[in-house]
C-alpha cells in the first residue's frame, strides 16, 4: 500500500514539473522527489476542501497551502457561484485576508482568479479581520468571500474560508456543493488566470469606518461609558489583524485608557512572541498579563490572528488577574446585553440568542429568565448564522456564543466577531465598574442567581489512521453501549445528532432533532450534568466537553463551590473511563 502511495506521490509531483509552475516551486519538487517521507506528505494526498474551506501547511505539493491549490479551490467556487447565479448579470466577491505568511499573496491570487472568471472583485488593501469580511460581503451586496487565514493554528499552517451571500460561511447545500465543484478540478489548465483589468477594486480605511460605525451604534450605554471613560484596558492582537480596528472601536465608542502590548502590536506572521497564537491559551497572554499587573489594568483583552475570538482576564477578589473561559464570556454578554435591552425598554417579544449545544446551559437560563427565546445549534459559527438569517424579517437577533471563545453581537456580521466583543466586553465592564464591581463579582452575582455552571473540556489526540480507526470505534461504543449513569447519577436522555434521534430514558420515549446530522452524542443525567462527546473536524481529536451545576448561595461559598464541581467532572471523567 505506502509503495503504490509513494508511486502516485511521485507521478503527482513530476507533473508539478512542467511549464505551467514557477521556478522556485519546480526547485522545491525536484528536492522533494529525493526525500520520499516529505514527498509523500506534500503529494500523495490532496489538501482536502471541507465544508469550511482549506486549512493546511503551507509548501509544495497536492496537500500543502500554496498559490496552486488555492487557485484550484477558487476556480471551483466560481463555478459553482455561476452555476447558483446564472441569471445574475453582476457578480460580486470579497476577499480578506490576516497577519499569516502568504496571507496576502494567497488573498491576490483568489482576486485574481475569481477575475478571470468574471467577477466584480473587492480585495482589502491590507490585513483585516474576519469579521469585517462578512460584513464586506453583506454591505456590498457580493455572492460571497473568502478570507485567508489558519484561525489560530500554528504558524506553518494557512487556510481558506468561503462565505455565502449572507456573509456567513457555507451551510448545507452549499457547502457540499462547492466541494463537489472543487474536486472537479482536476488540473492546473482547469484554472483561468488572465485577469480583467479594472475588475479588482481595493478596499481601504474608509470601509473600515462603515464597520465601525456598526459596532458604535450597537453601543447599549453611551452615557454610563462616559462616566467610565478611563477604564483601564490592556489589549493584545498577538501579532494578528486586530491590532488597528479593536483599539479604534475602544475609542470610539469612548474609551480612552488603552494600553496595546507593544511585544505583539506588529502584525507577523511568523508570531514570535508566542508558541501558539490563541487566546484562548494563558500562555498567549502571558505579556498582557505582565502589563496588566504593572499598570493596574481592570481589563485584559486579547483576539487570534484574524481577529474573530476574543479572549479576556479580569481581576478577581484579590486583585489578581484571572482567564475567562469562552462560556463565561458568553455568560457575561448575554446577561448584560438582555439586561440593557430590558432596561431600555427594547424587548418586544420577537427578540431572540443563539448558542451551540456543546456551550453552556447558563446562557439558556439567562434567556428565559428576561423571557427571550434562544436557539441551540451544532458546533460552528456558520450554524449561528444560518438561525440568523431563516429569522430575518421575522424575529431580532440580540447576541450569540460559542465555548471556543467566539461571539457574535447585532446581526450585521454574520461570523464571530471580536472586534465587536471586545467593545462591548469593556462596555460590560464600565457598566460593573459604574455599580461598584468588577467582572468577576458581576460573574459571581450571575452564579448566585441562577446556579454556578462550570464547564470544561478534555480533548484526546489520537493520530494517524489508527487514531481514526480509534475514534470511531470510541464513537461507535458510546453510541451502541451508552453508560446508564455518570458518576452516580442516572443518565435521563441521549441525543444522537447523527441519527437526528433524541432518547428519553426516563420514558423510553423518542423524538427526532431538528439539526443537521452531526457525529456528536449528548447525555444529560438526572442531577443536570451535561456530557456531549464529539471528534474534532480540524484536528486528530475526539473532544469531551463537561457542563455540571450546583446552586451558589452567596458569593462568600463560591469557592468551595468551585471545587465541588471541579471534582465532580474529575468523577464524570472516571465514570466514563476515558483517561
Amino acid at each position: 500500500m505506502t509503495d503504490n502511495r509513494l508511486e502516485r506521490a511521485t507521478q503527482k509531483a513530476e507533473k508539478w514539473l512542467e511549464n505551467s509552475f514557477d521556478n522556485e516551486t519546480s526547485a522545491s519538487v525536484k528536492e522533494l522527489l529525493n526525500n520520499p517521507k516529505e514527498l509523500m506528505e506534500a503529494f500523495a494526498d490532496d489538501l482536502e476542501f471541507g465544508t469550511g474551506g482549506l486549512r493546511g501547511i503551507m509548501g509544495v505539493g497536492t496537500n500543502r497551502m500554496n498559490i496552486y491549490t488555492v487557485q484550484m479551490a477558487t476556480q471551483g467556487f466560481s463555478n459553482y457561484i455561476n452555476k447558483a447565479f446564472p441569471k445574475q448579470k453582476e457578480l460580486k466577491v470579497a476577499i480578506a485576508f490576516d497577519s499569516r505568511n502568504n496571507s496576502k499573496l494567497f488573498a491576490q491570487t483568489t482576486a485574481n482568479v475569481f477575475s478571470a472568471n468574471g467577477f466584480k472583485v473587492y480585495l482589502f488593501e491590507s490585513l483585516r479581520p474576519t469579521p469585517e469580511l462578512s460584513y464586506a460581503v453583506r454591505n456590498l451586496k457580493c455572492v460571497g468571500g473568502v478570507v485567508i487565514t489558519a484561525s489560530h493554528n500554528p504558524k506553518e499552517y494557512n487556510g481558506y474560508k468561503a462565505y455565502w451571500t449572507d456573509g456567513g460561511q457555507l451551510v448545507p447545500p452549499h457547502d457540499k456543493n462547492v466541494i463537489n465543484e472543487v474536486i472537479a478540478i482536476k488540473s492546473f489548465a482547469d484554472v483561468k488566470n488572465i485577469v480583467i483589468e479594472g475588475s479588482i477594486t481595493m478596499l481601504d480605511k474608509e470601509f473600515d469606518e462603515l464597520y465601525l460605525n456598526e459596532i458604535v451604534k450597537g453601543s447599549l450605554s453611551p452615557e454610563l461609558i462616559k462616566n467610565n471613560s478611563d477604564l483601564n484596558i490592556v489589549y493584545t492582537p498577538i501579532h494578528g489583524s486586530g491590532v488597528d480596528l479593536v483599539p479604534l472601536a475602544l475609542k470610539k465608542i469612548g474609551f480612552t485608557n488603552i494600553n496595546i502590548v507593544k511585544e505583539q502590536s506588529n502584525p507577523d506572521g511568523d508570531f514570535p512572541t508566542v508558541k501558539s497564537p490563541n487566546p484562548e491559551e494563558k500562555a498567549a497572554l502571558t505579556l498582557a498579563l505582565e502589563m496588566a499587573k504593572k499598570t493596574n489594568a481592570d481589563l485584559i483583552l486579547a483576539t487570534d490572528p484574524d481577529a474573530d475570538r476574543v479572549g479576556v482576564a479580569v481581576k478577581n477578589n484579590n486583585g489578581e488577574h484571572v482567564l475567562l473561559n469562552g462560556n463565561q464570556t458568553a455568560s457575561l454578554l448575554t446577561f448584560y446585553m438582555l439586561s440593557k435591552f430590558k432596561e431600555n425598554h427594547l424587548l418586544k417579544g420577537n427578540e431572540y440568542i443563539v448558542k451551540t449545544i456543546v456551550t453552556t446551559e447558563l446562557l439558556a437560563s439567562i434567556a428565559n429568565d428576561f423571557n427571550v427565546e434562544y436557539f441551540d445549534v451544532l458546533t460552528g459559527f456558520k450554524y449561528i448564522a444560518e438561525i440568523i438569517r431563516e429569522n430575518e424579517g421575522k424575529k431580532k437577533y440580540i447576541c450569540g456564543g460559542e465555548e471556543s471563545y467566539g461571539f457574535l453581537v447585532g446581526d450585521y456580521v454574520r461570523d464571530k466577531d471580536a472586534v465587536s466583543a471586545c467593545a462591548m466586553i469593556a462596555e460590560c465592564a464600565a457598566w460593573a465598574k459604574d455599580n461598584g464591581k468588577t467582572l468577576y463579582n458581576l460573574l459571581i452575582d450571575i452564579y448566585c442567581k441562577y446556579g454556578f455552571y462550570k464547564e470544561s473540556l478534555l480533548s484526546i489526540t489520537k493520530k494517524g489512521n489508527e487514531g481514526q480507526e480509534e475514534i470511531k470505534k470510541m464513537m461507535k461504543t458510546f453510541r451502541q453501549n451508552p453508560p446508564m449513569e455518570i458518576a452516580g447519577s442516572k443518565v435521563s436522555c441521549m441525543r444522537d445528532y447523527l441519527l437526528q434521534i433524541d432518547h428519553d430514558f426516563t420514558n423510553n420515549s423518542k423524538k427526532s432533532i431538528d439539526q443537521p446530522k452531526s457525529d456528536v452524542l449528548q447525555f444529560i443525567t438526572a442531577d443536570g450534568s451535561v456530557i456531549s462527546i464529539r471528534p474534532s473536524g480540524t484536528e486528530p481529536k475526539i473532544k469531551f466537553y463537561f457542563g455540571v451545576k450546583e446552586g451558589l448561595s452567596s458569593p462568600a461559598k463560591f469557592d468551595e463551590v468551585n471545587i465541588k464541581l471541579d471534582l465532580k467532572i474529575e468523577k464524570i471523567i472516571a465514570s466514563l473511563k476515558i483517561q
